[in-house]
């Protein structure tokens, strides 16, 4: 680990904390809302939040072929229209240099999500997307989570 920025600033991991736990407050389910996380952490390359997320998605029921095949989502025939959704709007949004955010894809996602929840799970992507640059930054230490029961 380069910094432990949990003892180094307790208030910068309150804060990014504080928007955790309005994902976990979303009322958005779950499972889904672990699917996004593993996905943008593939895309950012994200040692310490795959194996975090990966133990999370299983605990919360998810199974391991929808998680091993979660990077060829596009692919695959496991996953509903609105996690499609739901994973087409996390690599939008996480790849907004190269993509930008199109209307086309606003609006695909749009019909799988109400606007309440389109600003629930944009705020999943934006919390995630923290997380990952805090712990691609300052090397988090994998292997070492353990998964709420």
């Amino acid at each position: 680990m380069r910094i432990n920025f949990k003892n180094v600033s307790p208030a910068a991991f309150r804060a990014q904390l504080g928007l955790e736990e309005l994902v976990h407050k979303s009322g958005l389910d779950p499972k889904l809302v672990e699917m996004v996380k593993i996905r943008a952490s593939q895309l950012n390359r994200c040692a310490y939040c795959i194996d975090m997320h990966t133990k999370d998605a299983r605990a919360a029921g998810e199974t391991e072929q929808r998680i091993y095949l979660l990077s060829a989502w596009e692919e695959s025939p496991f996953y509903s229209e609105r996690e499609r959704a739901a994973l087409e709007w996390t690599e939008t949004l996480t790849l907004l240099p190269e993509r930008g955010a199109p209307d086309d894809v606003f609006e695909r996602v749009r019909k799988h999500f109400s606007d309440e929840e389109m600003v629930k799970l944009t705020m999943a992507i934006v919390a995630i997307n923290g997380w990952n640059r805090l712990e691609v930054g300052f090397r988090g230490d994998v292997g070492e989570y353990q998964a709420k029961k």
